[in-house]
């Protein structure tokens, strides 16, 4: 059998238990809440002002609270329970419902809109750190890695059935009600959520909570732990140059190659095609790897990819590139994240936090300033980010190979919570 096979059949195997399949629900229903809101309020924005100034400024309002709230440990552990995520989820719904009920478009509907894109921002801004922390705690410790790859699976979905969903979506309700088919994802997540607190505190499932005596400040965790540190720099990076593709791929193929939308999205979808793919793979991958070396070669890889879309002359050449690219993005996520959920709850939390809150930081300052390069000159805007990322990613892959990591072990004693007892 192939290995895509045997890690489908592993991806079913975790989803006949009832928790692995609740939570997956929840966060399929969340995910594809996420990219439905992404999609819905840069379109109603432009739709209503015709700027994309003005849209850049709602993206940039939805990343603060993922950049400010990364500081505080203690306000992310208050949430690191499923009971207290679902109380999280069903605010989202209410505050999604919120916009199309408040949104005009004059200066005092846009007000409205960007103080709840705001609210949203916070809510996932504690959302998405502290799932990632409690999903390993419902399995066993050699299967991190494969439900580390089955969530990973579930955000390539949403990514394709997002924009799918939108387009279908518009052909019967006008654009402002997306957000209420957004906070109908979130209140069912929310009920999956909650029934998943109830079954788990009654049916003696893993430790779901993070346990305040793990708590940990980032700075003396990252010191303890270079190379994750090393990794995580090496995460904001890719996520720096993500921009270059993000807003330059439509200005390179219409400059290079003559292509219009049709040649946009066949790109898009062969990098949505090899994301799949990459994650059958990342899911076969021993443990015994060393997870620093994979990780750092993915990104190097995928730098390569970015700088060959600047310098290539067929659209065919463009199709391989982008699903190379797209196969090695699962490879890097799910390498960093199964060896984060390794850490004790506590410090899993705050490393997933830092993490976050770098390439947030990161993507936005991308999303910033990398826009100018684009328009100046798109194919060495390629370049020079892949010859960028390539380089921060070997670099990284060399300091780590000299650094020592203290072991990966809970703390002796350290009382686990029963998954969803805390309130």
């Amino acid at each position: 059998m192939s290995s895509g096979g045997l890690c489908a059949m592993g991806y079913m195997r975790l989803l006949r238990r009832r928790p692995v399949r609740t939570l997956w629900l929840s966060m399929a229903l969340s995910v594809l809440g996420d990219r439905l809101y992404a999609l819905a309020v840069m379109w109603v924005v432009y739709e209503a002002t015709g700027s994309a100034s003005l849209m850049g400024l709602v993206a940039v309002v939805e990343s603060l609270p993922y950049i400010v709230l990364g500081g505080s440990a203690a306000l992310m552990e208050r949430f690191a329970s499923w009971r207290r995520l679902a109380r999280v989820d069903a605010a989202r719904a209410v505050v999604a419902m919120a916009v199309p009920l408040a949104w005009s478009p004059d200066p005092g509907g846009f007000a409205v809109l960007l103080v709840l894109v705001l609210l949203l921002g916070t809510l996932g801004a504690v959302f998405d750190p502290n799932l990632g922390a409690l999903a390993p705690e419902l399995v066993e410790p050699d299967e991190v890695r494969q439900v580390s790859a089955l969530f990973d699976l579930t955000s390539r979905v949403a990514a394709v059935a997002g924009p799918g969903s939108v387009g279908a979506l518009l052909l019967v309700v006008p654009e402002i009600q997306l957000f209420a088919v957004d906070a109908v994802t979130f209140a069912v997540s929310a009920v999956a959520l909650n029934r998943l607190s109830r079954s788990a505190a009654g049916g003696g499932q893993h430790s779901a909570g993070t346990g305040r005596q793990e708590s940990a400040r980032a700075w003396p965790v990252i010191r303890a732990h270079p190379r994750v540190g090393v990794a995580i720099g090496v995460h904001a990076a890719g996520l720096f140059v993500a921009a270059v593709s993000a807003v330059g791929l439509p200005a390179l193929l219409a400059s290079r190659l003559g292509q219009g939308a049709a040649g946009y999205g066949v790109a898009l979808a062969a990098t949505a095609t090899g994301a799949l793919a990459g994650n059958l793979l990342i899911g076969n991958i021993p443990d015994h790897w060393p997870w620093l070396g994979t990780y750092c070669a993915a990104w190097s890889a995928v730098g390569t990819a970015l700088a060959g879309l600047g310098l290539v002359g067929s659209l065919p050449a463009v199709i391989a590139l982008c699903t190379a690219s797209g196969l090695l993005i699962p490879v890097s996520a799910v390498t960093l994240r199964t060896h984060l959920s390794r850490f004790p709850g506590g410090v899993r939390l705050r490393l997933l936090t830092v993490d976050q809150t770098a390439i947030r930081a990161a993507g936005t300052a991308g999303m910033l300033l990398l826009p100018l390069a684009v328009d100046a000159a798109p194919a060495k805007a390629f370049v020079g980010a892949g010859v960028l990322l390539s380089s921060v990613a070997l670099a990284g892959w060399w300091a780590g190979s000299r650094m020592v990591d203290r072991p990966v072990t809970a703390k002796p004693g350290a009382a686990r919570t029963p998954a969803g007892t805390e309130t």
